[in-house]
């Protein structure tokens, strides 16, 4: 079989293009496409397959690969055909064809079954375009300007079929000898009529007079208008937050189901959730975090329903676990510690009354299997972690190195601990179940969902555990300050160990997805700017203020001579103290603090050994109190200019963050500190740009071309240049929070967001509107005026109807999604919200380790009875088009 490839590509002098044949894991050829005329690439291949994927990719003359495609074309050939000419196009990840053909899609169109096409021996081309439509009434037709293609008549256009998800496909005869043109079209089945026609210039093609040759005029983008697009509106709100009347003091995956029921009466499309992984570290409070997974796998034992496992509670518990129910049920926040304590008390019951039966469970059993490659090292880590009290492997009397094999015997029949890791396979297997049942059941309404993706690992996990060496287990991963947290945070992660990721074509993030893929069909990758670079600290820092962007190109210690900087070891990297400094931080108690110095010969003081980071001061104050005293101490390790990292042998050099506003910068002289300024602002603001396009491009089209969920990313706070460049060139959707613009201005405006956005009023991390809107009374106002447009007086407490004005806001512009949190909703109606409204704050960023507790005041069963208010959504969704 022949196959003639014809492609338009501009290239600089120097440049050729490749076509490159072969899937992942099969054998790749490589074929020099040779330059015929006008931009059109060419070249003959063999082939010997019914259908190929291939891919092009442009080189230097030195044969390095300087852009490729990151979506693969799929060609499928007629059998009464031997030779193909294919006219081709440069295929764009951010073609909507490309991000739209996503699991939300298949949500849609879950009735959708694939059409047929016939190709007949007389038939000269095949027409494909991929145009992945929403509304089931459209199809796609063409027309064009001879007359077996209609002559542009829009009583005979040619059907194309559907032969899978967006991919239009028609096979026709043209046998005029002449120049072909031709356009895209929107058919409406039940009005039976051309209802649009694509933008843009005509396509074309040329005709075909060969005998036994087949053309394939393989088109992509469809050339959507703006309505034309898929446009949703969602919900957000986290599992643990949803109230119902089954529940046990905390949503439950079943009750996803009947949060859809109500996103369903209501219009809404999507309903966004935080992480549901396993938090459990040590049965407290803290594990409430969400973003501090002891596995990536592994789903949270909090959200199962103990009503609806497939065994039931022991006679003797029923009365004990109905009391514990209703008083849990009752309370306005959670318990996350009574809540988890009487799970593990029913759930362990249940499991020792039956596991004999359970044991044979045939699907329980297929779950171990499909599964083992993460559950039997979880399982084993709960039996370690409870046993001696602690994640931290480290400080495990067995096991503290991961080794397989050993592991392993934990799920062999003679050992001791054979029970207990069973106990806990079989609570992963039934929190899968009760998932995957609400999972289907939103489907089933065209429902889709949304996941949180964290960008960390715990520092104790089971991934840490099992494979420290991809993590950079001696540092931390956080972000710089913002305008939420002065000081920075620690989230106290380990950070990634990219090189090692990328040895092995990033599995480890493959699997990830794959396994987050089995729920969810859109995922919010929590601080994408992560991909592109991290913020560090050494593990001897405690604040986020005491990190440095990594990777970045770093100072080195000729720089400072270049800059006319008089370079200090001492005095740049050490924090600086003198009398006056003293005085700053400690006032009348200077004299306390200088027990932790000693005094240098000029006058300034130095931290002794023992004291000199703010890891080793938190550890001694854990054993004696100092009083107000211990925070001025660790602040005062952050008083320096510069961050030292070693690299290869040797010493290079990161300014602090703000290092304009430390004591240490005020106490240089002014020519020493504009030299130290223009060189931060070199550091943060021009060097670093390229090397984190590059670090990002490496790794995320990979990534996540191993998914087929829609790809949205939280990228607030300080966003470098290039971030917003390969997010579009990759059909990342970017985030945009209103008061938390990326522009110097107060407030991003709705109606400048363009479609690959998803708008919001607030976030899981912000305050809600009603909160925010009495933080700041001088804000409030201009926020009022300016961007309500609402003349006099702010009231001093948000009213429904302005809360419906910001609603309406963000559903009435081009984004592609526009998802609120469930409190926003409640605030546009008198009657639901909630009384007291600092219960509805989920997270404060600024305040680490913070007690993730939030519950819904009003029951989900009586939300769906609101008639008016569900009414009132649902109208606002339809007529801004997002249905």
């Amino acid at each position: 079989m022949k196959l003639y490839f014809n492609v338009g590509y501009i290239v600089k002098a120097g440049e050729n293009l490749q076509l490159v044949i072969g899937e992942e894991g099969t054998a790749v050829h490589v074929h020099t496409m040779f330059y015929a005329e006008n931009g059109l690439w060419k070249c003959e291949v063999d082939n010997f397959s019914k259908s190929i994927s291939y891919q092009y990719r442009v080189v230097s003359e030195k044969g390095n690969v300087l852009r490729e495609e990151f979506v693969s074309h799929h060609l499928s050939f007629p059998h009464n055909y031997k030779e193909f000419i294919v006219f081709d196009e440069w295929n764009n990840k951010n073609f909507p064809e490309n991000y739209l053909n996503n699991k939300i899609l298949y949500n849609k169109l879950h009735d959708f079954v694939p059409e047929k096409i016939t190709v007949l021996k007389k038939h000269t081309h095949l027409f494909r375009i991929e145009a992945p439509i929403y509304n089931p009434d459209w199809r796609i037709v063409l027309f064009g300007s001879t007359a077996s293609l209609g002559n542009w008549s829009y009583e005979k256009v040619i059907h194309l079929h559907q032969t899978d998800f967006g991919m239009w496909e028609a096979s026709v005869e043209i046998p005029e000898d002449e120049f072909i043109q031709f356009k895209y079209c929107i058919y409406d089945t039940k009005e039976n009529r051309v209802i649009d026609v694509e933008t843009g210039e005509n396509r074309f093609t040329v005709a075909n007079l060969l005998d036994d040759v087949l053309q394939i005029v393989s088109n992509h983008y469809f050339r959507f208008k703006g309505y034309q697009m898929y446009h949703d509106a969602g919900v957000a709100v986290p599992v643990f937050s949803l109230r119902s009347e089954g529940g046990f003091g905390v949503g439950e995956f079943a009750d996803i189901k009947k949060l859809a029921d109500w996103t369903k009466e209501t219009n809404l499309g999507i309903i966004q959730i935080l992480p549901i992984n396993d938090t459990t570290a040590n049965y407290s409070w803290t594990d409430s975090y969400p973003y501090a997974a002891v596995s990536v796998y592994a789903l949270h034992p909090q959200y199962i329903s103990l009503e609806k496992l497939e065994y039931s509670l022991p006679k003797e518990l029923v009365e004990l676990y109905l009391a514990e129910k209703e008083k849990l049920n009752t309370l306005d926040l959670i318990d996350y510690e009574k809540m988890i304590e009487g799970k593990w008390k029913y759930l362990t019951a249940i499991f020792y009354a039956e596991k004999d039966k359970i044991y044979k469970d045939r699907n329980f059993k297929k779950f171990i299997k499909d599964n083992e490659h993460w559950l039997i090292p979880y399982s084993a880590f709960c039996v370690l972690r409870d046993k001696y009290k602690t994640p931290n492997f480290n400080e495990w009397k067995t096991h503290k190195k991961y080794i397989a094999g050993k592991i392993l015997q934990f799920f062999t029949t003679k050992n001791k601990d054979y029970d207990l890791s069973m106990l806990h396979a079989w609570v992963q297997y039934q929190l899968h179940v009760q998932l995957k049942d609400a999972v289907d059941y939103a489907h089933n309404l065209g429902i889709s969902l949304k996941g949180d993706l964290p960008i960390g690992i715990y520092r104790y996990s089971v991934e840490a555990w099992t494979e420290p060496e991809l993590f950079g287990m001696d540092f931390q991963a956080g972000a710089p300050p913002d305008q939420f947290t002065e000081l920075g945070q620690n989230w106290e992660f380990p950070t990634y160990n990219w090189e090692a990721m990328k040895a092995d074509d990033y599995r480890w993030w493959k699997n990830r997805f794959k396994a987050l893929e089995q729920y969810f069909d859109a995922m919010r990758i929590d601080h994408i700017l992560g991909f592109f670079r991290i913020w560090r600290m050494p593990v001897s820092a405690v604040q986020g203020i005491l990190g440095y962007f990594y990777p970045a190109v770093p100072i080195v210690v000729e720089e400072f001579k270049a800059w006319q900087i008089p370079f200090n070891f001492e005095r740049y990297c050490k924090p600086f103290i003198n009398n006056q400094v003293l005085w700053e931080y400690f006032g009348k108690d200077s004299g306390k603090a200088l027990e932790f110095m000693n005094r240098n010969a000029d006058g300034t003081y130095v931290l002794k050994e023992e004291f000199d980071s703010q890891r080793k001061l938190v550890n001694f104050f854990k054993k004696k109190s100092y009083g107000p005293l211990e925070e001025q101490l660790i602040s005062l390790c952050a008083n320096v200019l510069f961050l030292t990292e070693e690299r290869n042998g040797k010493t290079v050099y990161h300014p602090r963050f703000n290092v304009y506003n430390t004591e240490s910068y005020k106490h240089l002289p002014e020519l020493e500190q504009k030299s130290i300024y223009d060189l931060y602002h070199d550091y943060f603001f021009r060097r670093q740009d390229h090397l984190w396009s590059e670090k990002a491009m490496e790794k995320l089209p990979v990534i996540l071309n191993a998914t087929k969920m829609l790809i949205c990313g939280e990228d607030l706070g300080m966003v470098p240049a290039c971030v917003p460049v390969v997010m579009d060139e990759l059909a990342i959707i970017a985030l945009k929070v209103q008061r938390m613009p990326s522009e110097n201005i107060p407030f991003y405006n709705p109606k400048n967001a363009n479609y690959m956005n998803v708008v919001t009023a607030s976030s899981h991390d912000s305050s809600t509107l009603r909160q925010w809107w009495k933080e700041d009374p001088a804000l409030t106002q201009k926020y009022f005026n300016q961007q309500l447009i609402q003349y006099g007086k702010a009231p001093a407490d948000l009213s429904p109807h302005l809360a419906e004005i910001i609603m309406k806001q963000h559903l009435y512009n081009d984004a592609m999604l526009a998802i609120f949190p469930i409190q926003e909703f409640l605030a546009t109606d008198a009657e639901l919200t909630n009384e007291k409204i600092d219960n509805e704050r989920i997270n404060n960023p600024a305040v680490f380790p913070h007690y993730w507790r939030y519950r819904m005041h009003i029951k989900l069963e009586d939300l769906k009875k609101k008639e008016s208010f569900n009414e009132k959504i649902a109208f606002w969704i339809k007529d801004s088009g997002r249905m």
